[in-house]
């Protein structure tokens, strides 16, 4: 299809976009992408602001040109609409007639639109993105919150907590486990679920963790111990071997399989608390902060990638204070005239951070400690402090924190 519509621009520029415009709706559709998401695109692809009013279901999403949600504040009802279904319009902010990028933009935003809010009309399943982005909106009613949170699954006087999955909103029982969450059968690198036996839990490069099964134990690069459930087996990179519990198998990087439990790799993750389901919104900003401490988990940006918006503490403020367009602390600037000194360095400075000493820093960095030791000794004058003493770390943790809220930006 790309393709198709670059050679097809080189003919008719008007046909090659609305190629484009079809091809990217449909993606969505097949993706199933939420309200939000599709409100996007028509604002992104026109390049002015879109919204979609959906009365009955009390839905309103406004979408700036750059992405951005906004406030839906008055209409005009000048503007390029297109009706979705009996009570749905989605608008361009647009006056006058719809030209023929316009037309294809209202046309395939609607009907995707539609699809979504078809769903929500009978039973919807966990992952409705609709009905999940409406049990999250505080601007929704109260009622028609609970209304699709009971869509869901999910009774007035459950605990739930939302989870910012990329930005993306999810619903999980504050009972269950990561591994389960949203089936979001979703555990980053650092983390280890097995299926329902037990929660996976944070843990360092060169341990795991099997949640209340066993605690995790040291092992050699290239073993993998899980407690008291089997000792540790020799193991091929690419693959996880866990004592009795189950044989290793393949897997391509970026996943583990422990028994039968396979785990997908995840982008970043930001978990609000556990709450009622009336305030799931409230769950939800706070997995938005949450979501913007979260690391990629990459060599230029390491760090977790799952961060629990209840263990943040005083650092929230941090997130008020860094918005779009903050001044850089001198404390950032000097952390990333270290990381351009050397390769390793944002690694060993936040293993540093992490661990619980030196030589655990050393251990999940497998190095040596007096190889550690070097690189710290390199680090330091780059630095303008040491992070071996306690302050030291202290500003080496909130400098790298405040890297992450610079990265991440609210949305």
């Amino acid at each position: 299809m790309k393709d198709l519509a670059v050679r097809l621009a080189a003919l008719d520029p008007d046909a090659g976009a609305a190629l484009r415009v079809i091809a990217y709706f449909d993606r969505l559709v097949a993706d199933r992408a939420g309200l939000r998401s599709i409100v996007r695109g028509a604002a992104v692809l026109a390049g002015c602001p879109a919204r979609l009013h959906d009365d009955e279901r009390r839905v309103h999403v406004r979408v700036e040109p750059d992405g951005s949600s906004a406030p839906p504040g008055a209409a005009d009802p000048a503007w390029m609409s297109a009706a979705v279904d009996e009570g749905a319009t989605l608008t361009l902010e647009r006056l006058g007639d719809p030209g023929p990028i316009e037309a294809m933009v209202l046309e395939r935003a609607a009907a995707a639109a539609r699809t979504v809010l078809d769903r929500t009309r009978g039973h919807a399943s966990r992952a409705d993105p609709a009905s999940v982005e409406l049990v999250v909106d505080a601007s929704a009613p109260e009622p028609l919150r609970v209304r699709a949170a009971a869509r869901l699954g999910f009774q007035p006087t459950d605990v739930v907590r939302a989870v910012a999955l990329d930005g993306a909103p999810r619903l999980v029982a504050a009972t269950a486990g990561l591994d389960s969450a949203a089936a979001l059968a979703d555990v980053p690198p650092g983390r280890v679920g097995v299926g329902s036996v037990g929660a996976g839990k944070d843990v360092l490069p060169g341990r795991v963790g099997v949640g209340s099964v066993g605690a995790g134990k040291d092992v050699l690069p290239g073993r993998v111990g899980v407690g008291s459930v089997g000792a540790g087996k020799d193991v091929l990179p690419g693959r996880v071997g866990v004592g009795s519990v189950g044989a290793g198998k393949d897997v391509p990087p970026g996943r583990g399989r422990v028994g039968r439990a396979d785990v997908a790799r995840v982008g970043r993750v930001g978990v609000g608390p556990a709450v009622a389901v009336k305030d799931l919104p409230e769950s939800w900003a706070a997995a938005r902060v949450a979501l913007r401490f979260a690391a990629e988990g990459t060599e230029h940006d390491p760090g977790r990638r799952v961060v629990h918006a209840d263990e943040l503490g005083g650092l929230v403020l941090l997130a008020e204070a860094i918005r779009p367009g903050a001044e850089p602390h001198p404390d950032l600037c000097a952390l990333e005239r270290a990381a351009a000194g050397a390769p390793w360095m944002l690694s060993t400075l936040d293993a540093v951070a992490e661990a619980a000493s030196l030589r655990a820093a050393a251990a999940a960095l497998r190095v040596h400690h007096s190889t550690l030791q070097d690189r710290l000794a390199h680090a330091q004058p780059l630095l303008g402090w040491d992070p071996r003493e306690p302050r030291g770390r202290l500003r080496l943790q909130l400098a790298l924190a405040m890297r992450r809220l610079h990265r991440n930006p609210p949305t």
